[in-house]
């Protein structure tokens, strides 16, 4: 493998000569081989459109120049559409609050500006990571911001297919309203009981976790940026904090709010924490729901056999040979 040497605030680093990414990345490759994965393809999102919000918001406020700005949108834009993720290469398990992850976005971002300005990679005094990219953040508000980002995006994902599922069982609850099958306590007989009243039930309870999950999915939307290192705003023009929200909501399309108390908005991982909550109700439910039709359609011989599902791939069972 070709190289190209780089330097940083701790010295000379070899970075491959093919890499978007540059110094602090590389140290975090060889300093971070733990798990081998590599962040989710929807947080590289999330964090390149934390990138562009920044560089608008700093245009804005006239610390950064038009040309250096609208490079960095322009290169931004291209990891948001799908390209350069394979030079996001930093294990998911780095050092504290995502600051490997950050400034890999940040360089990549970097080299790819300074690409599309007619320069060659790890030549940063067209663009640096650190000055023009990072200008006004801190990983202590950009990561965090990604996380709630990434979250609403895949939620909104999840919010769908609840809906669909939703949707499904209903249709079968009155498709077999008129089955008549033996209810079960403790998997004995107990009183007979409509087959579509049970999965009347199975949509009734997922119709009870979807608001919890949608509330929980709102609280995601309050974020934390222009808080930078410890939430004092040290750093940032003024006008810039609510610049950023709002230029942040354009570029993901969700309407983001500027977080009350930027302290707590640094410390705490309690909205976090809620939504774990609803995913973990939401799957206990479907868990089970998923267990009740395993164990109604066990058999067909031997099991309760219930309800028969269609075949979808032959079994692999072992072949019989008579003696």
């Amino acid at each position: 493998m070709k190289y190209r040497i780089e330097r940083d605030s701790l010295g000379e680093v070899r970075v491959p000569l093919e890499a978007l990414y540059g110094p602090q990345t590389a140290r975090a490759v060889a300093n971070f081989h733990i798990s081998r994965c590599k962040a989710h393809p929807v947080f590289i999102r999330a964090t390149a459109m934390t990138m562009p919000a920044a560089a608008m918001a700093n245009m804005e406020c006239g610390i950064l120049d038009e040309t250096t700005g609208n490079a960095i949108i322009d290169s931004s834009r291209e990891i948001i559409d799908g390209r350069w993720h394979a030079h996001f290469v930093v294990d998911v398990f780095q050092t504290g609050a995502g600051t490997s992850h950050n400034m890999n976005a940040n360089e990549v971002i970097a080299n790819r500006a300074i690409e599309l300005l007619g320069g060659k990679r790890g030549e940063y005094s067209i663009v640096s990571p650190n000055d023009h990219v990072n200008m006004s953040q801190s990983t202590n508000d950009t990561f965090p911001t990604s996380m709630r980002i990434a979250v609403l995006i895949l939620g909104e994902e999840l919010l769908r297919s609840i809906d669909l599922l939703i949707g499904s069982l209903s249709g079968k609850s009155e498709e077999f309203k008129g089955v008549i099958k033996s209810g079960r306590t403790h998997l004995q007989d107990a009183v007979p009981m409509k087959l579509g009243q049970e999965f009347g039930g199975y949509a009734h309870a997922l119709k009870k976790e979807r608001p919890r999950l949608s509330q929980a999915l709102e609280t995601m939307k309050v974020v934390g940026l222009g808080a930078t290192a410890v939430g004092t705003s040290i750093n940032i023009p003024p006008g810039y904090r609510e610049t950023v929200v709002n230029r942040l909501s354009e570029v993901c399309g969700l309407r983001l709010k500027e977080a009350p108390d930027l302290f707590e908005a640094t410390q705490s991982m309690g909205d976090f924490a809620c939504v774990s909550s609803s995913l973990k109700n939401l799957s206990l439910e479907i868990t089970r729901i998923a267990n009740d039709i395993r164990l109604l359609s066990s058999g067909p011989w031997t099991g309760l056999a219930g309800i028969v599902l269609p075949p979808v791939q032959p079994a692999d069972l072992p072949s019989c040979q008579a003696r």
